[in-house]
C-alpha cells in the first residue's frame, strides 16, 4: 500500500480518507518515510517557490462570538487592543511595507461575527484605493457574509474571501457554540458562488487529535479549497484555551505532512503560532510541506521581523512566487 500511496501523491492525487486514516495509524514508525515523501511532493508541485501573503488586524475586539481561542471575544479579558475600522491611509501604508517586501497578497480582517452595513460601505472604500495604489491580490476576511456583501466586495476588486473552518465539524462545538462548523461552510459556499476564490485552514492544537485534523483537510478539499492557511495554537492569556499544552514539533510536521498528501497541488500557508510554535524549525516546515508563508504581525500577536523570513527562504534554497 505504501508504494501506491507514493505513486499516486507523486502523480497529483491525494490520499483518500481512508488512505489518509491508514497512513496516521502508521506513524511513528513511518515518520521518516512520510516527511521525505511530503518534500517530494511539495518540491514537484510546488517548485522552489514559496508565496508570501500579510494581513491588517482593520477591526479590532469586542466580539460577540465565544471562539475559545481568540483574544478578541468580548467575553474573555486578554488585554487585547480595541478599537473601530481603520481608515484607508492606515491600511494602504501597511499594504505598500508588505508589497515592497515581497508580500503577493494582502487582507483586511475585522472582527465579530460579521460586518454592519455602514463598515462595509468603508471597507469596500479601503479595497478600492488598495486596487488603486498597489499591485496586490486583495483578500477579505470579514467573518460571516452573505452573497451580495460576497458579490460587492468582487466587485470593489478583491478576489479572495478568506474563512476558516478552523477545526473538523465534530470537534468545532469544544471551540465556539455562537454559531456552527454549517455557518462556516455556508460562508464558504457563498463567497464561492459569487465568483471569489476562497482560503480556508485552521487551528492546530486546540485540544484536537490528528484525526480532527485530518477530517478538517478532507471537508475543505470536498469544498474546492485550494488555499490552506495553518495556525499553531498560541495560547492567550485569558482565554479558555490558556493554558493548552503545546503540540510536540515532531506531532507539527506528522500533521503537515499529512496535509501536503492529502491536498499535494494546494498552497499550504504557515501562518500564525508559528514562531512560538515551531521555532528555528520553521525552516524545515518551508522544505518539508509549506509553499506559503504570512509575514508580518498577526492579529493580535507579533511574528517574525519580515527581513527574518526573507532570510529564512533564501537559506531553505526558496524564492519567492512570481508576483510575490
Amino acid at each position: 500500500m505504501w508504494q501506491e500511496i507514493k505513486s499516486k501523491v507523486l502523480e497529483g492525487e491525494g490520499l483518500t480518507r481512508e488512505e489518509a486514516f491508514a497512513l496516521a495509524g502508521w506513524l511513528p514508525e513511518k515518520l521518516g518515510e512520510l516527511l521525505d515523501l511530503s518534500r517530494q511532493v511539495r518540491q514537484r508541485f510546488g517548485g522552489r517557490e514559496v508565496e508570501l501573503c500579510s494581513i491588517i488586524n482593520a477591526r479590532s475586539g469586542l466580539c460577540s462570538e465565544d471562539c475559545r481561542f481568540c483574544a478578541q471575544s468580548s467575553r474573555y479579558r486578554t488585554g487585547a487592543r480595541t478599537y473601530p475600522l481603520i481608515g484607508a491611509e492606515e491600511a494602504l501604508e501597511k499594504a505598500r511595507r508588505m508589497e515592497a517586501a515581497g508580500a503577493r497578497r494582502f487582507a483586511l480582517v475585522t472582527s465579530g461575527r460579521g460586518i454592519g452595513e455602514q463598515d462595509f460601505e468603508r471597507v469596500l472604500d479601503i479595497y478600492r484605493v488598495l486596487r488603486a495604489e498597489t499591485r496586490l491580490e486583495l483578500c477579505a476576511s470579514l467573518g460571516i457574509i452573505d452573497g451580495e456583501k460576497a458579490r460587492r466586495l468582487r466587485e470593489a476588486g478583491v478576489t479572495t474571501y478568506h474563512h476558516n473552518l478552523e477545526t473538523s465539524r465534530s470537534y468545532f462545538p469544544h471551540v465556539c457554540t455562537t454559531h456552527t462548523f454549517e455557518e462556516r461552510v455556508i460562508t464558504i459556499r457563498t463567497a464561492q458562488a459569487a465568483g471569489l476564490r476562497v482560503c480556508s485552514g485552521g487551528i492546530i492544537g486546540m485540544g484536537e487529535v490528528l484525526a480532527d485534523r485530518l477530517e478538517m483537510v478532507l471537508e475543505l478539499r470536498k469544498l474546492g479549497v485550494t488555499s490552506v492557511p495553518v495556525n499553531i495554537l498560541n495560547p492567550i492569556p485569558g482565554t479558555p484555551l490558556a493554558g493548552q499544552k503545546s503540540l510536540p514539533v515532531e506531532e507539527i510536521f506528522k500533521t503537515l505532512a499529512l496535509f501536503r498528501l492529502i491536498m499535494p497541488r494546494a498552497v499550504l500557508r504557515l501562518c500564525g503560532g508559528r514562531e512560538p510554535g515551531l521555532g528555528e524549525k520553521q525552516q524545515k516546515a518551508l522544505e518539508m510541506a509549506i509553499n506559503g508563508l504570512m509575514i508580518g504581525n498577526y492579529l493580535t500577536t507579533r511574528g517574525n521581523e519580515v527581513q527574518e523570513d526573507l532570510n529564512m527562504i533564501a537559506a531553505a534554497g526558496l524564492r519567492l512566487a512570481a508576483g510575490g
